[in-house]
């Protein structure tokens, strides 16, 4: 723990830093990161009042108000009315603001482009989904739709191993779980039929939340392979949005019927197979992970 709180200080640390936190002249802007971070959310057109907007960056209320003041006297902004409550004073750019908002939008869409100029396209992509992963792990809530797409190369390892992870750490697997992994994704790759099988990862701003794979059985049959959701998107309907394009698939490709492998243990993934009309088959015990585990067998038939 000590470690994680040491890394967590020092990049907050750093990115203080570089994003010019106590710089009182913001990207040469002539404002303050504050009121720059200000204008920003009232730019979105909202119709924000104070207390949405104190509320929204979590700021005190007196020091939201001298802010907000400091933005009227440049004349970036107004005060309106609003036509359904005469208490309420929606907060608005002028033309001014906008012009101003703009040239600030500029500069900082180009300090971040020269970082990322900086970077191969394969880090680029890192750095997003890590920056996601971040704030996804710290509890922000301000970005929750997700994204299913088709597995790119690198993507089936990265699954294995999240899924060995969680696995172990929730459930207290042991090594033998990664084996299993390992080896139907590298089974995946080798044997890949394209049009008959496929992989579909979710993501939430280029972070990958979950997985899924359909496989072919021959003699019409399929294997619904590996489905996981991150912890930090649960509840959002991700592993529903798995299962429902795997199934879609499979009855495209005209598999007469869809079989999985699962473990009673795994309640949440069960209500969703359950939800789509899949039904137990065979129920045996095993200790391939290292202690007695209730597997099932699942099947939907496609007719």
């Amino acid at each position: 723990m000590d470690d994680a709180i040491a890394s967590v200080r020092a990049f907050n640390r750093f990115f203080t830093r570089h994003v010019g936190v106590w710089n009182p002249d913001f990207l040469g802007a002539n404002m303050t990161l504050v009121e720059a971070r200000l204008l920003f959310e009232i730019a979105q057109g909202d119709g924000a009042v104070a207390s949405d907007l104190q509320a929204a960056l979590d700021m005190d209320a007196g020091f939201a108000s001298r802010m907000l003041r400091r933005l009227e006297a440049r004349h970036w902004i107004v005060r309106t009315r609003s036509q359904g409550d005469g208490r309420r004073r929606p907060i608005a750019l002028t033309a001014e603001g906008r012009a101003v908002f703009e040239d600030l939008d500029r500069r900082q869409r180009g300090q971040v482009q020269a970082v990322l100029d900086r970077l191969s396209p394969s880090q680029r992509n890192d750095l997003a989904a890590a920056l996601s992963t971040a704030r996804l792990l710290m509890g922000d809530r301000t970005s929750r739709a997700f994204t299913l797409r088709t597995f790119r190369p690198g993507d089936v390892g990265m699954i294995a191993a999240r899924q060995a992870i969680l696995y172990g750490e929730v459930y207290g697997w042991g090594p033998q779980i990664e084996v299993i992994e390992a080896e139907v994704v590298a089974a995946f790759i080798r044997g890949f039929k394209p049009g008959r099988e496929q992989c579909w990862v979710a993501e939430i701003d280029g972070a990958m939340v979950g997985s899924i794979f359909l496989t072919d059985e021959e003699e019409g049959l399929s294997r619904l392979r590996l489905l996981y959701v991150e912890p930090t998107a649960r509840g959002l309907g991700v592993g529903d949005a798995l299962v429902s394009t795997c199934i879609a698939f499979a009855r495209g490709v005209g598999y007469r019927a869809i079989t999985l492998w699962t473990h009673t243990v795994l309640e949440s993934a069960r209500r969703i197979y359950a939800a789509h009309g899949f039904n137990i088959v065979e129920v045996h015990i095993h200790d391939q992970f290292g202690e007695p585990e209730q597997s099932e067998t699942w099947r939907l038939d496609m007719a």
